[in-house]
């Protein structure tokens, strides 16, 4: 690996025109320095994740040329699908690697915001550690409206843009972009179609938790007529639920820092959940890529005696135990960053 490598991955409102994410991530593969990892595209989300690595200087030139195609090409008024989203471009997070630091990436994901913003005219914030406000640090806060309520919510003094116009167009929405580090995105499916089911399991476990509310079904408010919530099961964890498919009401998670909260603790308490309510766990997936560690430490959760058993039989234990390969087939060879990163090089 180059001593100094980020990790880039751009979330896309456009999940099923094929056509349109391959030119949408062409420049990654022109770029040189910058390695295409994995290309996620969800149907039923209408959305695509995008994994790319490389030098910082080449990573940014890509996906700035990346988002000038994405805002060209879709079309924000057309779209709909099952993931919250606020633009045709939603998300762009910057990931320190080998030789980088959180640091390094909020200066990049700053410049990338000055840089779309002025080509594009597009509003831009700033979440995660690049945040400069407390208010705009956790994603789904900025997002709340979504791309419907975006209009009016960026003409609001406290949720003026950190970067481009308070004016909205409507065919390209607005966009995030920030620092953070490695994220794991896991979603679980459940034996029934009720999104409610899901939703209930996710206030479970999230670190926020659930809205208290009376009898009546009223929230309850502290004394600053704020919501009140119940305090969630894990620390360092989104969730909430959605629709896989029309069959198929999943548990969708980001695991924000894995050695707080790992893979194992959250699949396995989604079971119990799940069971308290007469149901049970289909299968499991991952929406872009993993890193070696997590995927290790849940291995020995499922193996006894792990401390005899080589790194393939712990990952082949996680796959297992996670139900990893009952959705689709998982590669851990492409779905582990490490290894992605070493096949990628060899065959570069």
């Amino acid at each position: 690996m180059a001593s100094r490598w980020i990790e880039c991955v751009p979330n896309f409102s456009e999940g099923r025109d094929s056509d349109i994410i391959d030119k949408i991530v062409q420049p990654i593969i022109d770029t040189h320095s910058v390695t295409l990892l994995d290309v996620d595209m969800g149907y039923d989300f209408n959305r695509t994740v995008v994994t790319m690595v490389g030098e910082p200087e080449a990573v940014l030139d890509a996906v700035i040329e990346c988002t000038k195609i994405a805002i060209k090409l879709i079309d924000m008024r057309k779209h709909s699908g099952e993931h919250a989203r606020m633009g045709a471009v939603d998300v762009v997070p910057f990931i320190p690697l080998s030789g980088t630091t959180i640091a390094d990436c909020v200066k990049l994901s700053e410049r990338y915001a000055e840089a779309v913003s002025e080509m594009l005219n597009l509003p831009i914030f700033l979440y995660a550690e690049a945040a400069r406000t407390k208010q705009r640090k956790r994603l789904p806060d900025i997002r709340k409206g979504e791309y419907e309520g975006m209009e009016k919510k960026i003409k609001l003094e406290e949720w003026k843009p950190d970067y481009g116009p308070t004016s909205f167009s409507p065919s390209m929405g607005v966009t995030a972009t920030g620092a953070r580090q490695i994220l794991i995105a896991y979603n679980v499916n459940l034996n029934t179609d009720d999104k409610k089911i899901a939703n209930f399991i996710a206030s479970v476990i999230r670190t926020s938790g659930a809205l208290i509310k009376d009898k009546n079904g009223n929230k309850v408010l502290d004394v600053d007529g704020n919501p009140l919530r119940s305090s969630g099961k894990f620390q360092a964890l989104q969730a909430a639920g959605w629709m896989f498919d029309e069959n198929t009401a999943q548990v969708s998670m980001n695991l924000l820092d894995h050695n707080i909260t790992g893979l194992y603790d959250v699949t396995e308490t989604i079971r119990a959940e799940a069971e308290k309510l007469g149901y049970y766990v289909t299968g499991s997936e991952l929406v872009g890529l993993v890193p070696l560690d997590a995927m290790l430490s849940t291995g020995k959760k499922y193996v006894k005696n792990s401390e005899h058993s080589n790194r393939m039989e712990l990952v082949n234990a996680a796959i297992d135990g996670l139900s990893l390969d009952r959705i689709t087939d998982f590669d851990p060879r492409s779905s582990i960053i490490e290894w992605a990163i070493e096949d990628k090089m060899v065959n570069q």
